[in-house]
This record gives structure tokens, sequence and C-alpha cells, in this order.
């Protein structure tokens, strides 16, 4: 099913992560979600009380001769995500206590510039069933911007605040694992992956930092829960796994995925992309006049407005929110919200004839 920009929405590639990223174009990308081997390091059985087994990680890929060598691995995946990333574009990767720490310090070493750290606490943990240690209830995600001063990248922070009740997100998750129906099989019934995650927690991610069509890069694809919650939001993703088994039951479930509508993906629009108007520009508008007065919320203070757009009370001048900043004996001031007009209904906040013209230029 093509996106409405008429491409298809996801490729899966089955192979070495670094060696397909190599293959990609330069600057390619829009956001990088990796879930690499974490290097467990386990030493023998894990049995439960009732000395069942725990389906613990004891595959292959998760084996490392030493920290050397890990530390290798991470270092020539992340350049090579890098290299694909544009330069506005961004990187999640998820760890547990086992290797996050190691990962961290390489993504620095690199220039990539850490967001934020993300605790992904899940309300339904695995018990630590020998009791020696606090149960390992979270894992932890890093969000990382290409380089430093990168200030183009995207954050959805108006609908990441919609969803969690008008509330500011915070960086503590709690979210279930990826558990019945969502839990994929294999033929015996068994789990198809150990550590699969909840769709739940990439379309959160997705939704926050991306943009519908935006390229989604998962160079450990497993069964393809980027690639499903990806084409869910309508966009686009680029999925690289080593195991045919896996590719072959991510394939499987993705083909299955509908997509929402182009229409209900819209989310809460953010100020911050709104385009700039200074106060100058309402008066060149005519919105307001040179001489024209401007009040504070209650009417008690007053200043003129002047043709280059700055105020004037007494003698005290500056823009509108220098002003209103000086006469509060305050640091700063937001002038938008503090100065109001008059109007036949009762003053009114300027913001109101920011927003006219905005209106106008959209």
């Amino acid at each position: 099913m093509a996106n409405k920009r008429g491409e298809e929405p996801g490729r899966i590639i089955l192979g070495d992560c670094i060696a397909e990223m190599a293959r990609l174009p330069e600057k390619s990308v829009d956001l990088v979600f990796a879930d690499p081997p974490y290097n467990l390091q386990l030493g023998g059985e894990l049995l439960r009380p009732d000395n069942s087994k725990v389906d613990a990680v004891d595959e292959d890929w998760d084996q490392f001769a030493s920290f050397e060598a890990y530390d290798a691995f991470t270092r020539a995946w992340l350049a090579a995500a890098r290299r694909v990333l544009k330069d506005e574009g961004a990187l999640w990767v998820i760890g547990s206590y086992h290797n996050i720490f190691r990962v961290g310090a390489a993504l620095q070493d690199l220039r990539f510039w850490i967001l934020n750290d993300v605790v992904w606490r899940k309300a339904n943990p695995m018990p630590n069933f020998k009791g020696t240690r606090f149960t390992n209830a979270h894992e932890t995600l890093i969000w990382a911007a290409k380089h430093r001063g990168a200030r183009r990248y995207t954050f959805n922070y108006d609908a990441l605040k919609v969803a969690n009740d008008d509330l500011q997100m915070r960086s503590d998750w709690t979210l279930p694992l990826a558990t019945g129906e969502e839990r994929l099989k294999d033929e015996t019934g068994a789990k198809a992956h150990p550590t699969q995650k909840p769709e739940a927690l990439l379309h959160r991610l997705i939704l926050a930092t991306t943009r519908p069509g935006d390229l989604i890069l998962d160079p450990f694809f497993g069964v393809g829960t980027t690639g499903a919650a990806a084409k869910r939001l309508g966009r686009r993703f680029i999925g690289i796994e080593q195991n045919p088994g896996y590719v072959s039951l991510a394939r499987s479930r993705i083909e299955k995925v509908v997509a929402v509508a182009p229409d209900e993906l819209e989310i809460t629009g953010s100020r911050r992309d709104e385009p700039r108007v200074p106060f100058g520009q309402i008066v060149e508008a005519g919105l307001l006049r040179p001489g024209d007065t401007l009040y504070c919320p209650r009417g008690e203070r007053a200043a003129k407005v002047r043709a280059d757009g700055s105020l004037v009370m007494g003698e005290l001048s500056g823009s509108i929110h220098k002003l209103g900043a000086m006469v509060q004996a305050a640091p700063a001031c937001n002038g938008w919200t503090y100065w109001h007009f008059r109007t036949d209904k009762g003053l009114a906040p300027i913001d109101v004839l920011r927003a006219r013209v905005r209106a106008e230029m959209a």
C-alpha cells in the first residue's frame, strides 16, 4: 500500500546492519530507532522457584567475546547510522544496564548530542527469581540529535502534552511489555523473539519525534515493531535484520497493519512551528498605529506605540518584551500576552493581532 506521496511505506532488508547501512544514501533518514544487542553476559541457565527454565536472551546475536568487541561493534553501527541521518535528524537507542552506558559514551564520542534519557518503566516486569538483586523493572532510551546546536530536530511537544491530559510529558514512561496477542509466537507456540518491544513504546516516540511521511531506519529490526508502528502512523521505514526467520515474521505482521487515514494523522500543532511575526509587523499592517495606547492586563499601566514597533512609558522605552519586564521589575516578560489593546468588548491581548497576521500568511 503506497502512502500519500505514492511511495511504498516500508522496506525490509535481510543482511548485516553495518554493511547495509553503508549502501543507503548519505543524509537520507529522518530518524533512527535502534534496539541493539544488550550483551547480557549470561552465565548458565536461569531457573524459576519451581525449577522451570526462564526463556532468557541466549541467541548468538547477543554474544560478544569481550566488552572491547562490543564497544567496537557499537561504534561501527553508530557511525553508519550517523552517516545516513539528515543533519536535522535524530536517533533513539534503547538498552538495559548491561549496555546503555557504553552506548551513551560511544554516542558522545561520535559527536551526537544527547537530548533526553527516557526511562521505560515496565508495568509488568519479570521478577528477580534468585532474590539477589532488585527486580529489573525498566529500560533506558537515549534520544540524541546528530550534533550539538541542532535546533531543527522534530519534537511534537504540544501533541505529547495533549496525549498526556494536558500535562507536560515526562521522561519516565510506564508501559506494559508486549504480551498476549501482541506477542509473536513461533511454530511451537514459544516467544518468537526474546526482546520484542511493545508497539505502544514505538507509537509514542514516533508520534513525538517525526512527521507523517518521514523515513525511519531500524537497523535491528527483529520482528518488525518499528515497521508496524511506522506504517500505522503514516511514516516510511527501512528495517535491517540478519535473521531470515525474524524477517519472515516481520513481513507477515506488517502486511496485516492497517494504516491510519491521512486526514486522521493531524496532531496538535506547536507554536514553535508557526511563522515568526515581530510586533513591528503589527504596526506595519495597520492593526495598531503609532500613538495607540497599550495596557497591562488590568489596565493600570499604559504605554504608547511608536512607529518602529517599540513602546514608550514616560522615560522608559523598549520592545514589548523589554518594557513589559521593566515595568514589572521582572527578568523577562512575554509582551504578547502582557500588553493589551482596547476593543468594544474590553481589553484583549495583542497576541490576538499576531494570530490574525499568521492566519493571513497561511
